[in-house]
């Protein structure tokens, strides 16, 4: 690959009419829908959407061993649950249907056989072990192996010879033996190769079945694509598709390659995403309109200072000019922050609902939640919307209110600089002023503030030491906002529980 200043392949993208643009998705259904595979699905998405395009979703199901229903499920949930709706495709149909590759044979059949009668295509007959051979002579004299053209040239006799001799031709490109195959690429700029690095390519195997560039050829021209965008990684196969096009006497469409995703480090995105299917990540307490966000936004950038878009800000913006050259820095904890962002603001009766399927599967609320259950849990999860990140989140910091039984170490009842007299002192008094005080967040603060001098002691001690009785942990939201949603009941049963928890001690503490 190298760069080149003439002959171009390809069209100028900009003189193309925005409403006749279409693009396409086109996964294979051999594995779960990766997190990988979403961010070519996403800039096609909001590249046809911000040109009033098309975007077509095409399934490649041609390597037949593997392809499986349950992946092809997990491409169209993971495109659903993105929001990434599909305008022409399986279950929505369209002009252009069928959306399946294997429903799609004779039409690779025709256009094969269109080369063959113009003489862009040839059979070959080379067996396995004559290939084998060639390679490993290219192997020892240290090249890049490339067909020598051993049947380019047979004339009709000599095939018939061979079919004879009960031999199966596939079918090979005749790339031309010298000149360049070059594209404006949207993304990555002028690229070029050497037809020679290229070589003569089978597009149909000798047991019938048409190879990946062949059938991806036929179905973008077919289905009037008009602009290619796709990892980085598709980016050798181009020049043969363009070889494709030209042979057919067919305008190429525009191409453009995302760089892939990668770790901090430089490499693969690690196994918390990496292995997941994008469904997961619901299952994990992503936001699907964060993960939106932030992969929309990930190696692109927007006129407007700002890391948070609005679904149609992202499509109004988006230009694939601004699509980075480089490799995308995959950031798990920028990820983390934007699901965060996203939470706090949902409505807190949203916020509610898409915590409940995780609270239920923790066996902290019922499957059909009483009013009063929901009300009380709503009051709970309204206190620790700020704190998580991940919906996922939700049932640990939110447990201690619903449990029975806080299981915390005593210990930590009596707060640094304070005594075992002062934690027993301080859970007496507290159960003393939660008997009669109105519970309320702001009357509970006052008298809490008003106790902790009668007691002599500082604000930390005593709040700390009613903290850790009522809530098990040293960290949790604000103090008199948790005893107000936790209510008078729950608050004194748990005050009096580390109260005789401390009665056990006699007069001195545990070692620790």
């Amino acid at each position: 690959m190298a760069p080149c200043d003439t002959h171009t392949e390809g069209r100028n993208h900009e003189m193309t009419q925005t409403s006749d643009i279409r693009v396409r998705m086109a996964p294979g259904p051999t594995g779960a829908f990766h997190i990988g595979r979403t961010r070519a699905a996403i800039v096609n998405w909001i590249f046809a959407r911000h040109n009033r395009g098309t975007f077509v979703l095409r399934i490649e199901d041609t390597d037949v061993e593997r392809s499986r229903p349950e992946h092809l499920q997990s491409i169209l949930d993971s495109l659903r649950w993105l929001g990434l709706n599909w305008d022409e495709g399986p279950e929505v149909g369209g002009p252009f249907a069928p959306y399946f590759q294997m429903g799609r044979l004779d039409s690779y059949a025709e256009y094969c056989d269109r080369l063959l009668g113009s003489g862009h295509a040839y059979k070959c007959y080379c067996t396995t072990q004559e290939l084998d051979a060639f390679r490993r002579q290219a192997e020892q004299e240290r090249r890049p192996f490339r067909y020598p053209g051993t049947c380019r040239n047979l004339s009709a006799e000599e095939q018939r010879t061979k079919e004879a001799e009960g031999l199966r031709a596939a079918v090979r490109l005749r790339v031309p033996d010298d000149g360049e195959t070059s594209w404006d690429d949207l993304i990555l700029g002028r690229i070029s190769y050497h037809n020679d690095e290229i070589g003569d390519f089978v597009i149909r195997r000798s047991s019938g079945i048409p190879l990946y560039n062949f059938t991806v050829t036929i179905d973008d021209l077919t289905m009037k694509i008009t602009d290619v965008i796709r990892g980085q990684d598709h980016i050798s196969n181009t020049p043969k598709q363009i070889l494709i096009y030209r042979a057919l006497g067919e305008e190429p469409p525009a191409f453009g390659h995302v760089p892939l995703m990668v770790s901090s480090e430089g490499a693969k995105i690690g196994a918390r995403f990496g292995a997941s299917a994008v469904v997961d990540l619901a299952d994990m307490g992503y936001l699907p309109e964060a993960v939106f966000n932030y992969m929309a936004t990930l190696g692109i950038s927007y006129e407007a200072d700002s890391d948070i878009f609005s679904r149609d800000e992202i499509i109004r913006l988006f230009d694939i000019d601004h699509v980075s050259r480089s490799p995308a820095v995959f950031d798990a904890e920028k990820l983390d922050w934007m699901n965060g962002v996203y939470i706090r603001n949902l409505s807190l009766g949203d916020f509610v609902q898409r915590c409940l399927p995780f609270l239920q599967a923790r066996g902290l609320v019922s499957s059909t939640p009483s009013d009063d259950e929901l009300a009380y849990v709503s009051r709970a999860l309204s206190l620790e919307q700020e704190r998580v990140r991940t919906l996922a989140q939700a049932p640990e910091a939110v447990e201690f209110f619903v449990t029975d039984h806080l299981d915390y170490d005593p210990a930590l009842l009596i707060v640094k600089k304070s005594s075992l007299e002062d934690a027993r002192t301080i859970l007496e008094a507290a159960e003393d002023l939660c008997r009669t005080a109105e519970f309320e967040a702001g009357d509970l603060d006052k008298e809490f503030r008003a106790l902790t001098e009668r007691l002599g002691l500082k604000t930390g001690i005593v709040f700390g030491t009613v903290r850790v009785a009522v809530t098990g942990r040293i960290a949790a939201p604000p103090l008199f906002d948790t005893l107000a949603a936790l209510g008078r009941e729950r608050v004194l049963k748990r005050l009096g529980a580390a109260r005789r928890e401390l009665s056990r001690w006699g007069e001195t503490p545990p070692v620790q």
